[in-house]
């Protein structure tokens, strides 16, 4: 009996299971990915005075060169280490056998002369000159010669741009001027025969680079490493350095895999119970809706995991990962509040295991907000890439600033690590297709397919246009009037005013059944009963249901739809019953449209646009008095029948919505003067 209990019990519960399971899981998730390392527990830079208490080495560890000394070493290395050329002992018989075919009507005296001097070019030597290799004439060489090797350098022998000069000098010294055949020929025929041996080469610089020193010496343990109050200066960045790699690398003994993994695992449930506070606060909607759950939690399980695989990867820089993804596919599905909220938290998770945590921090913090700010109200697809360019803005300001506090010169700072920001910027761009792909699979509505929906080009407007033009004009006023108040109070004005533009849809099947669609001066409802026309005048949310659903348009704007009306009574309709009709008693419910009620902001600022854009164009006066004695007539109504009762709306916005309305309903019917016929 008790099981069949708790089986009911979690039946009714199955969306609340659902949240904590997911939030369990991803905690889990996101902790497994995080690296089991111990954290360096001081945070230091150079240039900077040492706040903490004096530091004693804990144990013995070697002091290792910064990255830029062994950079600078290997290339001096790459540039001092010999070069390795191969002796080609045919190269004599060859050249001579060219020069005599080039010049072969040539006199045996001749003959014997070009040979000498191709035998004595060759008993220096001719270097082959690879095109990437540049050599000083102190370059120091190793000739192979069969089995035996020699050291040399570039001056005990000839370079093949100077073969003419030195055959021609030989020409004159020997045969007392320059014959310009044999120049030509022994040109042609003479051929390096010391060939560079590129393996070798290779093979000896990369020994030469592994038998480098990574350290400078050691420091022992209980030396003193800094004062308190000391400036951090090259030799203790470079041991406070050394001790941080030791530190994380190797781990203190007395620190436990398990231990660290249930401070990583506090740490992420903190992060997440902020958000999740953050959401019961300020967006319950999210929370209660298992898809915008779920979506918000894979999106930042997604980021930290990625990060943390690159991370372990080594191969990459991390600098390159585009965390700002995260903040601008967020922001297209939600609101500024939440996409920054996200951001923030999953960076503060992500610091715990980041590189230089601070300047991580700092860095990722800045971009996200920019990237929020850049695309604050969704209008154009332009806006993502002008994003990305005030992303690279915000990197690239705090890395000049945070570069500059480290090496206290501007010289020194590595801007090579900008073209990795700009990698990470571009790869941004990424997080359009994520929207589509989110999209599909989420069945949430992002920013982007909201502005597609207001191209009076689409199918269904550009229908509704044709068929009911005056609802179609009339649906234009409201958005107008509905974004403008949304937009004032604080909600999703773009959302609001989609929603207003398809309201009254339904209305195309049967357009000359509305007043605003009559051209002519017939009223088909003058041949139907008042219950007949209310049911007509009801049914117009149904039909527009049926017919969003029919052309595929989200549920967020279908509730638009649904909601426009609330539960009123169609009031003409009703009150023609009543006159006409006194001594019958009228059903109230055969007069009310089925509901729901308003349940957001929008839907409850497209009811007060609707009905007030709608009973304005009945007014026989347009002056200030009758348009504000009309608006607050019907906001006033619909608040005395409960219809704003399921809305987070306050008395305040109400305030704020009314006087947006009057400003806006007399500037549309304002006094005009008589034109000249």
């Amino acid at each position: 009996m008790n099981l069949r209990k708790l089986l009911i019990l979690l039946s009714n519960k199955h969306d609340l299971l659902y949240r904590v399971v997911l939030i369990t899981v991803s905690v889990l998730v996101i902790t497994a990915f995080l690296p089991r390392q111990s954290r360096f527990k001081y945070d230091f830079a150079q240039g900077e005075r040492w706040m903490y208490d004096e530091l004693v080495a804990p144990f013995d560890f070697p002091v290792y060169k910064s990255r830029r000394e062994i950079e600078t070493e290997k290339l001096q290395i790459a540039s001092q280490s010999p070069l390795y050329f191969r002796k080609d002992t045919s190269a004599t018989r060859k050249a001579s056998v060219v020069f005599e075919s080039l010049y072969r009507n040539a006199d045996p005296e001749r003959l014997k002369l070009g040979k000498e001097i191709i035998s004595s070019f060759y008993t220096r030597g001719i270097l082959e000159i690879p095109r990437n290799i540049h050599l000083p004439p102190e370059q120091q060489l190793w000739l192979i010669s069969g089995n035996e090797a020699g050291p040399s350098d570039v001056s005990a022998h000839l370079l093949p741009g100077e073969l003419a000069a030195q055959i021609e000098q030989q020409l004159i010294r020997r045969n007392k001027q320059s014959n310009g055949l044999m120049l030509s020929a022994l040109v042609q025929a003479l051929k390096p025969d010391l060939l560079y041996d590129a393996k070798l080469t290779e093979k000896s610089r990369a020994e030469a680079i592994a038998s480098l020193s990574m350290v400078h010496g050691m420091v022992t343990k209980g030396a003193i490493i800094i004062d308190k109050g000391r400036t951090v200066g090259a030799t203790e960045f470079l041991q406070l350095e050394s001790l941080r790699k030791s530190y994380e690398d190797s781990g203190d003994k007395e620190h436990s895999p398990v231990w660290l993994y249930i401070g990583y695992l506090l740490l992420v449930c903190t992060a997440i119970a902020v958000l999740l506070t953050f959401l019961w606060l300020l967006r319950k909607d999210i929370l209660l809706d298992s898809r915008k759950m779920s979506l918000l939690i894979l999106l930042i399980v997604l980021t930290c995991v990625v990060y943390t695989l690159v991370l372990g990867s080594n191969r990459i820089n991390m600098l390159l990962v585009p965390l700002c993804i995260l903040p601008l596919v967020t922001r297209a599905f939600f609101d500024t509040r939440t996409a920054l909220f996200t951001h923030v938290l999953t960076v503060l998770i992500l610091g715990t295991v980041a590189p230089a945590g601070y300047d991580f921090i700092f860095m990722q913090v800045i971009a996200g907000m920019v990237a929020i700010f850049a695309i604050v109200n969704m209008r154009k697809r332009s806006q993502l890439f002008f994003a990305v360019g005030i992303i690279f803005a915000g990197y690239f300001v705090s890395y000049l600033g945070l570069s500059l506090l480290h090496e206290g010169h501007l010289l020194k700072v590595n801007y090579q690590n900008t073209f990795w920001i700009a990698g990470s910027c571009l790869l941004t761009l990424l997080s359009y297709p994520l929207i589509f792909f989110f999209e599909k699979v989420f069945g949430v509505t992002s920013d982007f397919t909201l502005m597609e929906l207001t191209d009076f080009n689409s199918e269904l407007l550009r229908e509704l246009s044709l068929r009911a033009p005056g609802t179609f004009q009339h649906s234009l006023q409201v958005a107008n009037l509905a974004e403008s108040a949304c937009y004032r109070i604080g909600g999703n004005s773009l959302l609001v005013r989609v929603g207003a533009l398809y309201h009254d849809v339904g209305k195309m099947d049967m357009p000359m059944y509305f007043i605003e669609n009559q051209s002519t001066q017939v009223n088909p409802h003058d041949e139907l009963s008042y219950e007949e026309s209310a049911g007509i005048i009801i049914a117009h949310v149904i039909r527009g249901i049926e017919k969003a659903r029919k052309y595929k348009l989200p549920d967020v704007i279908i509730d638009f739809i649904r909601t426009h009306h609330g539960t009123m009574v169609v009031q003409y309709f009703y009150q023609s019953f009543i006159r006409n009709n006194p001594e019958e008693e009228a059903d109230e419910d055969d007069f009310r449209y089925p509901g729901p009620k308003p349940f957001s902001k929008e839907t409850a600022v497209l009811m007060m646009a609707d009905s007030v854009e709608a009973a304005a164009r009945s007014l026989a006066v347009h002056d200030e008095n009758t348009i504000e004695s009309l608006v607050d007539n019907i906001i006033s109504h619909q608040i005395a029948s409960g219809q704003f009762e399921n809305c987070d709306i306050t008395y305040r916005d109400i305030t704020t919505i009314k006087k947006i309305f009057k400003k806006m309903l007399s500037s549309i019917y304002h006094v005009r003067i008589a034109y000249p016929t």
